[in-house]
């Protein structure tokens, strides 16, 4: 299920949660800072599990919050690395999961403080950083929605 939603305006900018937000195939999130960026796939829309930030909070004394890993869709109760090469539905639109979101030094540094190392972060968030995605199909996300994963979509 969809937990909460971000957009960015430019790169590095702030995010701004919203409620919903429209997509279009192939071009993304729109009004997003990668909306009609096409550098390399999966640059559509990025995902994170809420799981995962709570994880790192827990095990790491850290009290991050949900736009903190600058992906645009958090997401509850879904294991978003077994979508990578998956066809899958949020709210009727389609998407293809690219590969993994691996956490990068720029993260690493943003979330770094006197209790955790940027090397520290990026090894918490390795193969839980979230999923990479193209949007094959154009529509409208909100908060709530839920993630139908089945090997009969096609």
């Amino acid at each position: 299920m969809i937990k909460a939603l971000f957009i960015s305006r430019q790169a590095g900018g702030l995010l701004q949660q919203v409620d919903s937000f429209d997509v279009v195939a192939g071009a993304g999130v729109v009004g997003d800072r990668n909306f009609n960026k096409t550098n390399w796939p999966g640059q559509n829309i990025t995902f994170i599990e809420m799981e995962a930030i709570e994880v790192f909070n827990r095990d790491k004394r850290q009290s991050i919050a949900f736009d903190a890993t600058r992906r645009n869709v958090i997401t509850t109760g879904v294991d978003l690395n077994a979508l990578v090469g998956k066809v899958f539905l949020v709210g009727g639109v389609r998407f293809k999961g690219v590969e993994l979101c691996e956490p990068c030094k720029a993260l690493g540094d943003q979330l770094a403080n006197e209790k955790i190392s940027s090397s520290n972060v990026v090894k918490a968030f390795l193969n839980r950083g979230g999923l990479r995605a193209d949007i094959c199909s154009d529509g409208e996300l909100s908060t709530g929605m839920d993630f139908i994963v089945d090997q009969e979509i096609m």
